[in-house]
This record gives structure tokens, sequence and C-alpha cells, in this order.
């Protein structure tokens, strides 16, 4: 196999092309395979050993909920501690081995994945319920991540570039980034093999040892990462598969006195709770833990009178409705200033109506939420907005044997109004009215959450003021709030959205080392 080093530039993978037929008859042969490996049971993974446990995780398809994706075995804590005590023995040969080396696993991986692209977005348009668009976007980003990381690792270990020195006649003086320990890693279902990916990886090549638990709605598609780790020779021992319940093995985990860096992908609620349990030093913990944490967002976009309108109301669309709604970055607010208001709500809701709610695996431009909890919260909210503003268009559920709801637009809805504040995590979009750019972008900033927004005009001196006044930790102009790339967009909040940890960055590695200084006389 030819790898790629880190002397080779870094790109983002390529998005498929579905409206060529050789690729729409690829991904459907890759649905066909996934399909008939359905319903198999899947063991957790702990060194060497895999483990089938009497309970299971069932995973079922979010867009048919007869059809089982797989049973997954559930760790209780005796098998979270023996994964414990696993990775505590496996870092302490794995942090010896070099960085090159450790990258190479990464490199290797990201070649296979991209070989079998087709088959991993399959897994995700079946149990994520991702069209196939998504789906091929969240396999292109773990590849992205591997490669990135990869090449990160190898430039932190071989470079002072990062932290230059000053000289100091007489003496020889380095800065060298060292692995923390045994890593906790707790990634979301909403991009179940891109972050589960990517806050894995980066763990690992940095030189850390790994408890892997996944989301309980998408454990299948973790196993499939855990999988491809195995077969390119990774240690055994250095992830370890602990799919289990957050109140038992999560709390468990995050609260042991070895647990040196839990890094988590999820929701406000629970990223908090992590952040308390884990400041609580524990007899035998000899070091403050780590927390790494994106904890979602209230975003939004903000559109003033001088904008592209029709560009705005495909982005503001395209933010709302991707994925159903369910990303922290979703632009699930819009503040539009009051001259050009009617108009925008006219385009907003011809788009939104020409969407299609249908089975992923048949491609529908919108899909299901990804469980009964979820779907049942979203309808809650609905109601809510009915009260706070003026429905537009949606406002039910949808049809299908699933967890269909209709993309939904509620208009003038006020700013503190909680539509506005809360995050719903679904196909929900709220406008409100401003007076002018100044006040929507007041509005924008109103929310406990900063993680992405955007801001469209043709004024640059307004653009300026934007850059400079709307808190987010990813603000845009002129285009959609998601969409994040590796490398290009470093990804992560201010506020209640986390730690901006800045995923796919190039400081983003740190997060997972500490830096040591050496310093040697002539």
């Amino acid at each position: 196999m030819n790898l790629v080093t880190q002397a080779v530039p870094f790109a983002n993978e390529a998005f498929v092309d579905f409206t060529k037929e050789e690729n729409r008859a690829a991904m459907q042969a890759a649905l066909n395979k996934v399909k008939s490996e359905l319903g198999q049971t899947y063991p957790l993974h702990i060194g060497t050993e895999t483990i089938v446990t009497e309970q299971l995780i069932t995973s079922i398809n979010p867009g048919n909920t007869g059809e089982v994706i797989g049973y997954v075995s559930k760790a209780d804590q005796s098998l979270a501690e023996k994964a414990m005590q696993t990775a505590l023995t496996t870092f302490e040969t794995w942090k010896k081995v070099p960085a090159a080396e450790r990258a190479q696993y990464l490199f290797k991986a990201a070649s296979l994945m991209r070989e079998r692209k087709f088959e991993f977005s399959a897994w995700m348009v079946l149990e994520a319920g991702k069209n196939w668009a998504e789906a091929d976007a969240d396999t292109a980003e773990a590849i992205d991540f591997m490669e990135f990381y990869a090449r990160e690792a190898i430039r932190l270990s071989e470079n002072n570039e990062h932290m230059p020195l000053t000289p100091v006649a007489g003496e020889e003086n380095r800065l060298s980034y060292i692995p923390l320990g045994v890593g906790v890693v707790i990634p979301p279902w909403n991009f179940p093999l891109a972050i589960t990916v990517g806050m894995t990886t980066a763990a690992v090549v940095s030189g850390n040892t790994v408890l892997l638990k996944p989301a309980s709605t998408t454990p299948v598609i973790a196993h499939q990462f855990m999988a491809l780790m195995e077969e390119v020779g990774l240690p055994a021992g250095v992830i370890n598969y602990i799919p289990g319940s957050g109140a038992e093995v999560g709390d468990y985990l995050t609260t042991h006195p070895k647990t040196r860096f839990i890094s988590f992908t999820g929701s406000k609620e629970v990223g908090l709770r992590i952040n308390k349990l884990a400041s609580e030093t524990a007899p035998g913990q000899i070091w403050i833990k780590r927390i790494i944490a994106e904890m979602g967002g209230k975003d939004g976009i903000v559109v003033d009178e001088t904008a592209d309108l029709e560009a705005a109301a495909q982005a503001i669309v395209a933010s709302a409705f991707g994925f159903q709604g369910q990303k922290c970055s979703a632009g699930s607010r819009a503040f539009i200033v009051e001259s050009v208001y009617d108009e925008m709500l006219g385009k907003i809701q011809a788009l939104t109506e020409q969407l299609q709610v249908g089975l992923p695996e048949e491609n529908f431009t919108t899909g299901p939420v990804i469980d009964e909890g979820s779907y049942n919260k979203i309808l809650d909210y609905i109601e809510i907005g009915k009260s706070e503003g003026r429905l537009l268009t949606g406002g039910d559920k949808a049809e299908g044997n699933g967890y269909y709801i209709q993309p939904t637009v509620f208009a003038d809805v006020h700013g503190r109004a909680r539509m506005m504040q809360e995050e719903i995590f679904g196909p929900v979009l709220a406008i409100g009215k401003a007076k002018d750019w100044q006040e929507a972008i007041a509005l924008y900033n109103d929310t406990e959450f900063g993680l992405t927004g955007a801001f469209f005009s043709t004024d640059e001196d307004r653009i300026a003021e934007a850059l400079n006044n709307m808190h987010c930790g990813n603000l845009y102009v002129n285009r959609k709030c998601t969409g994040a790339l590796v490398g290009a967009h470093p990804f992560g909040g201010f506020n209640m959205s986390g730690t901006d940890s800045k995923a796919g960055g190039y400081d983003y590695l740190l997060l997972f080392t500490q830096a040591k200084l050496t310093s040697r006389k002539k």
C-alpha cells in the first residue's frame, strides 16, 4: 500500500458526485451489501479480548423502525474497569512509540476507508438516517481527520516551529509534546463516524490510549471504525471499545482516578455534568483532569437589506434543515432586517416546502430524526412554537415508518422566546425581525451559546463590524453556517458551546499532550 506522508500537503477529501450514474450505482451496491449484514451481534473490544455480554444495545434504523441494524454488547462498571486497566498497561508501551510510527496507522486507516467510502457511508444512511450526501460528507471528514492529525503528530514531534524557543548561549533547549495518559472518548450520534474518528485518532496519534464509549444510537458505525483500526494493525489496547450507559459507565470513568482526560461531544447538559464530575479529585488521583468539550449551539444567520437575498435564503434553509437540523452548527435562528423581512420569508418558505421527506436509503433530501426521544421532544417544541410565533410551514409529523417530522418554520419569533434560546436539535427554524443590521447582530448575540453564525451583506463596513462583534467560534460571511472543513475551518465554540477546542485545527493535538521543556548545558 502506497502511503502518504507528512511531506505531502494536506488536501480535503473530495465529496462524491451523486449525479453521476457510476456513483449512484456504487452507493446502491454498498447499501445492498450493508443490508445483507444487518442484525449481527457485536462484542466489546478490550485489549486482545472480544467480549459478548448478556445485556445488549439494540440499534435500529430511525427511518424504518422495524429494521434492526445490530445488537451491540453493553459494558458495565466491572468491564469498564477491565478496559481501564488494559489501557493503563498499554499506555506504558504505546507512549514510547515514535509519533511517525503512530501516524502510519492513521494513514493506513484513511487509505482503507477511502477505498470503502461508499460502504462506510451506507452504514450511516441506515443507522443514523443520513441522506447520501450527508453520509458521504461524514465519511470524507473522517478521512480528513486521520490524514490531518497524522501529519500534525509528526510535525509536533520533529519540529520546534510551533513554539520556537529563545536561544541561550551554552544551553540546548527543547520543548516537546508528550502524551497525557488514558482518556475517555465520548462521541455523539450525529456525526457517528467523523467525530468518533476525529476524537479518537487525535488522542491515540498523540500517544494516549483510549476508552471509546460510542453513542448508544449509533454503536455499529463506531464498531466498523474499531474493526478498521484492528485491521491496520493498531496494537491491542490502544483503543478499547466499550459501549454502555452514560449513567453507569460514563460517570464511572469520568470520576475514575486514573482517567487523565475526557473528550466529549454532545449536549450542554451532559457536558456540564462531565465537567462537574471531573472537577472532583478522587482518592489516588495525582492530576487535574483535562476536559475537551463541544456542547452544542443555538446558531443563527443575520441578513441585512444589501444582501443577495436568494443566496441568503438558500443558506438559511440548508443550515436549518441539513440532516434534519441535527447538527450543533445548524442555523436554527435567522434575524432579518425589516425592509426585506417579508420578501425573505417568502423565499425561505418556498425553499423549505421543496424539501421532500422520506427514507434515507432512497436518498430523500430530509430523513428521520434519530430516535423516539428526540422525535417527541421536537414535536413538543413545535407546539411551543405555535404559541411563540407564526407558523409558516410544516408543524407536524411526516409520513413514514420512522421518526419523520415536517421541516418547520416559524416567523415573528421574539428574541427571548424559547424557540430562540433553547437547542431543539431538529428540523425547526425560528425567524425574527430586526429594525436594522445592528439590532440583528444584537439579537444573534443574545444567547448562552456561541458556536457558529453567518452574516449576509454586501456592505464591507458592516461585514467588518460583524466580524468583530458576532460572538461565536466559527463565523461565516455570505455562506451557510454549517459545513466546516478540516484544516480550513477549525471547529469549536464559545460560552456554553464548549471549550473552543477547534477540532481540525493546528493546535487541537496540543489538548491531548503536555509540553515538556528540557534544557541541557553544552
